[in-house]
């Protein structure tokens, strides 16, 4: 009896140290899993910090081994044509549908380093001025990577003329009329006010406001060399010339027509720039200047809150 009794307490033992083993076992396996998770992209925090009324959803696709992020921004949720949210791919940063995934070296990241100060052209070495040659031949420019449009889109609802058409509103800005799309709106008023009070102490920005002829928005249409979309085509760019282009040159795409080889050594001081303290007004209000760009464009402000929230945290990590 005694004997018999043992066996069973021993039975018992066996089977409640496999059953722990098997927990365990299992436990390891769980806590695997979540660990071989990789931890979520910093900047989708950006993007969020940047749009803080679109819906970013992200969760992480074991079987495409990136993180698929559903968005949801308020311009869609009120256009019958489109759907709720837009479903894309991190993809290290370029933010592409699954469709797409299979070609991301042929796009761009959305976040890259925006300068802060104009890039001068007396401080170009020869291979700056190779590299800059390359990035914009025609080849370069027609065939090489570009801008992944389909986040952009999903934000502003711009992947077609129809859909963003019913986003295009027309404002006043500094005395001009000017179509761009609504999201823009309210920065943009927030940067006349700032640009219309400095006007009455700086006669810099004074002489900028009165001498501007033209201020372009929104305008359907694709970017000069490329198959893709300009900004414009979303409404989010806004153009501003002066009358007269202040006899100097305003787009390094006019001075290549007429000096093709030399034209990215254009020195600053015949360059039309709008005042510094104009820039950091759209600069604070989340628009980015294309005179900071090594294709320049003077006269031409883009809507890109993301970028300048990265250049922030970028530099506070010196």
């Amino acid at each position: 009896m005694p004997l018999c009794l043992n066996k069973k307490k021993f039975s018992i033992v066996v089977r409640l140290s496999a059953c722990a083993a098997c927990m365990c076992l299992m436990f390891l396996c769980m806590s695997a899993r979540v660990s071989s998770v990789p931890s979520e992209p910093a900047g989708l925090g950006i993007l969020r910090k940047s749009y803080p009324d679109v819906v970013f959803s992200a969760s992480y696709d074991a079987g495409l081994r990136d993180w698929r992020v559903d968005i949801t921004s308020p311009v869609l949720a009120k256009n019958e044509h489109t759907p709720d949210k837009v479903t894309l791919y991190w993809a290290g940063g370029r933010m592409l549908p699954a469709q797409e995934l299979d070609k991301a070296d042929a796009y761009w990241p959305l976040l890259y380093p925006y300068a802060d100060k104009v890039p001068d052209p007396a401080d170009f070495t020869e291979e700056d001025i190779a590299n800059i040659r390359e990035m914009t031949s025609r080849e370069s420019r027609r065939y090489g990577a570009s801008t992944p449009m389909f986040f952009f889109d999903a934000v502003y609802d711009s992947d077609t003329h129809v859909h963003v058409d019913t986003h295009i509103v027309t404002i006043r800005f500094l005395g001009k009329a000017v179509s761009v799309h609504r999201r823009i709106q309210k920065p943009l008023a927030a940067v006349e006010k700032r640009i219309l009070a400095l006007a009455a102490a700086d006669a810099e920005v004074k002489k900028f406001v009165e001498t501007l002829q033209r201020a372009d928005g929104y305008f359907w249409r694709e970017i000069r060399d490329r198959y893709t979309k300009s900004f414009h085509s979303l409404g989010i760019a806004l153009d501003v010339l002066p009358r007269g282009w202040g006899q100097k040159i305003v787009y390094w795409g006019w001075r290549r027509d007429v000096d093709p080889e030399n034209w990215m050594l254009t020195p600053l001081t015949r360059r039309w720039m709008p005042p510094d303290a104009v820039v950091r007004i759209f600069e604070d209000a989340g628009f980015v200047w294309g005179g900071k760009w090594g294709v320049w464009d003077n006269m031409h402000f883009e809507y890109h809150p993301e970028l300048l929230l990265f250049m922030r945290m970028q530099k506070n990590r010196r």
